[in-house]
C-alpha cells in the first residue's frame, strides 16, 4: 500500500515581504486616518488644529497611494491574490472623494465618510 503525499507549496520570501510590506501599508494608512481625526478635534480647539488637518490631509492621501502600490506589489510579483488592489483602490477613491468634501467644507458627509474609512481600515488591518 503506498500513500501519497502533496507538499503544499511555501510562499517565497519575496512573497512574505511583499506581504509584511502590504501590512505594514495597511497599518500606516490606518494610523494616518485615526490622525486625521485627533487633528479634526484639535481644529475646533486650537489656531494649529488647521494646518495640522491640511497636512495630514496630504499624508493620508500618500498612505493611501502607498497602501495601493504595496497591493499591487504583493498580487503581481508575488503571486498574491487580486482583491488587496481592488480594496486598496477602493480606499483611494475614498480618500479623494473626502479631500474633495474636505475642500467644499461639507462635514456632514466629510466626517461619517472619515469615520467609514477608519473602520474600513481597521478591517482590512485585522484581515491580513
Amino acid at each position: 500500500m503506498t500513500t501519497q503525499v502533496t507538499a503544499t507549496p511555501t510562499p517565497t520570501a519575496n512573497a512574505q515581504r511583499s506581504f509584511s510590506f502590504l501590512r505594514g501599508a495597511i497599518a500606516l494608512q490606518t494610523l494616518t486616518i485615526f490622525l486625521q481625526a485627533v487633528s479634526a478635534g484639535l481644529l475646533l480647539t486650537s489656531s494649529h488644529g488647521a494646518t495640522l488637518h491640511s497636512v495630514g490631509a496630504r499624508v493620508m492621501y500618500g498612505a493611501s497611494m502607498l497602501y495601493l502600490l504595496a497591493a499591487v506589489l504583493a498580487w503581481k510579483p508575488g503571486g498574491g491574490p487580486l482583491r488587496p488592489v481592488w480594496q486598496a483602490s477602493g480606499f483611494l477613491v475614498l480618500a479623494s472623494v473626502q479631500v474633495v468634501l474636505g475642500i467644499a467644507h461639507i462635514p456632514s458627509v466629510h466626517l461619517p465618510l472619515g469615520v467609514l474609512m477608519f473602520g474600513l481600515s481597521v478591517l482590512a488591518l485585522a484581515r491580513r
